[in-house]
């Protein structure tokens, strides 16, 4: 890998010889602007806007805009006499536990390599004490023109340096989170931590740019001449979520049956619903009732049919005694 800056690590009296190294690297397919009509490129040239011609590159120079519109050249003599300690160097200046690091202020990454042989052991001792301390070092460095704050941490077995913002460059989160008042209930943290469960972790490394590859995929399609398939839009759960806890028992139950799981999700019963069931309670009495006023009925209509039929047979039997 090609180093962007060469230097040092100051560690206390121990200056470590170094070269810096880019970390990660930009996949992103970039596109050149063209014109429509004839697909000709369409560039920028850089004109001084008072001799109105393109100038070259070595005729551009550097200036800071004051309030009043008026320039102000500073040339890299100017800056390169200004008293920067880090102008060649990374100098530690404390160490601390890296859950210590806000996530907000990490910017670029990049790897630190040992410029020398006779840079290994110093290189060496640093890592290891990292290891060992398990924290990370604050570091003070300069890179494009000015200073700026680092982090360095041990991956592998190289130290690797993490750019971070100033503290004051991290904007405090005034009027984001949500104003109006939100309850949330037992039942519902219960299913988002049954989805946490179920969807569980991933490894990093099996995740990938799907729109990168479509995109590179349209492109070779362009170059062949041949015919570019079309893609409905991926279809993602959206709008308006009108019942939580109904959308979180769907997605974990969707999340199962995308893992293969065969087993039901443990859903919490929705206190909507046991109040339902109450409800329906007062009709089954009824049924009930119902049911009980209909023997009561039957078996009042069979006794008056015995007192009914016991009394047609005395009747006859009077009327055979007085015949007789």
């Amino acid at each position: 890998m090609r180093s962007i800056w060469n230097g040092a690590i100051s560690f206390g009296l121990v200056s470590i010889p170094i070269k810096l190294v880019n970390a990660t690297e930009n996949h992103s397919i970039s596109f050149r602007q063209i014109h429509k009509e004839d697909g000709g490129r369409i560039r920028y040239r850089k004109v001084c806007e008072l001799e109105e011609r393109e100038v070259s590159s070595a005729e551009i120079g550097k200036a800071y805009e004051d309030s009043d519109g008026s320039m102000i050249p500073i040339t890299d003599e100017d800056l390169a006499s200004l008293p920067l300690p880090t102008a060649k160097t990374i100098e530690i200046v404390a160490f601390v536990p890296a859950a210590s690091i806000d996530p907000l202020q990490m910017d670029a990454s990049y790897y630190l390599s040992a410029n020398g042989v006779p840079a290994a052991k110093p290189y060496t001792l640093l890592r290891e004490a990292l290891k060992r301390s398990e924290k990370v070092a604050i570091a003070k460095y300069a890179l494009r023109g000015r200073e700026r704050l680092g982090m360095l941490r041990v991956v592998d077995d190289v130290i690797a340096m993490h750019g971070l913002l100033w503290p004051d460059e991290i904007r405090a989160p005034e009027g984001v989170a949500p104003e109006a008042p939100v309850s949330v209930r037992d039942a519902e943290l219960d299913l988002a931590d049954a989805l946490m469960d179920t969807l569980g972790s991933v490894d990093l490394k099996t995740l990938h740019d799907d729109y990168r590859e479509a995109v590179e995929e349209l492109i070779a399609a362009k170059a062949s001449g041949g015919a570019v398939a079309e893609k409905g839009p991926a279809e993602r759960g959206g709008g308006k979520v009108l019942d939580l806890m109904s959308a979180l028992e769907s997605s974990v139950r969707a999340a199962k049956e995308s893992r293969g799981d065969d087993e039901e999700a443990q859903v919490t019963q929705l206190p909507q619903r046991k109040q339902a069931a109450k409800k329906t309670q007062p009709a089954k009495k009824s049924t009930t009732k119902k049911a009980a006023a209909k023997k009561t009925t039957g078996a009042k209509k069979t006794s008056a049919t015995k007192k009914t039929t016991e009394a047609k047979k005395t009747s006859q039997a009077r009327n055979r005694r007085s015949s007789a």
